[in-house]
């Protein structure tokens, strides 16, 4: 086992892993955010997106001990109680998901795109998010969303 302490949405987290368990399940099975959700385990679907000191990162490709002093956010800590962030509110109002599966990731991406680039183009947009998959919307939705959550100053 292994000491790994860590900041998780704005909370100091402390815990004992596996030297080769994957941030996913660090975040899932012993924080209890289920939010980050496992598609694929291969890196191929952005299911397990969260952002490691501000970077998007498929959480299946971490080991948790990559994050030991690293800041994570998840999904559960970007609203703030009742608050959408802009980015969530956005996804909400130009309906873009649908069963809600890969939505998280897709909004951390998003997060971290527009953090970099706050006016992307739609070009932009579809090649920084090509690494998530959705199964279920086209993407038309989900581009609209950032286009959205873009002109909203997300």
């Amino acid at each position: 086992m292994m000491h790994v302490a860590l900041s998780v949405n704005g909370e100091r987290r402390e815990a004992d892993v596996e030297p080769r368990q994957l941030l996913v399940y660090f975040l899932r099975d012993q924080l209890g955010l289920k939010g980050t959700n496992v598609g694929c385990d291969t890196s191929s679907c952005g299911a397990c997106t969260v952002l490691v000191d501000g970077e998007s990162v498929k959480s299946c490709t971490v080991l948790a001990v990559q994050a030991d002093g690293a800041d994570v956010t998840t999904i559960e800590g970007l609203a703030t109680g009742d608050d959408l962030h802009p980015v969530q509110q956005a996804f909400r109002e130009e309906h873009a998901l649908q069963c809600g599966f890969c939505t998280p990731g897709f909004v951390l991406a998003t997060v971290s795109l527009l953090r970099e680039n706050p006016s992307p183009s739609e070009t932009e947009i579809r090649h920084a998010l090509e690494g998530n998959l959705c199964r279920c919307t086209g993407y038309h939705n989900i581009v609209r969303a950032v286009e959205a959550a873009a002109r909203a100053g997300a």
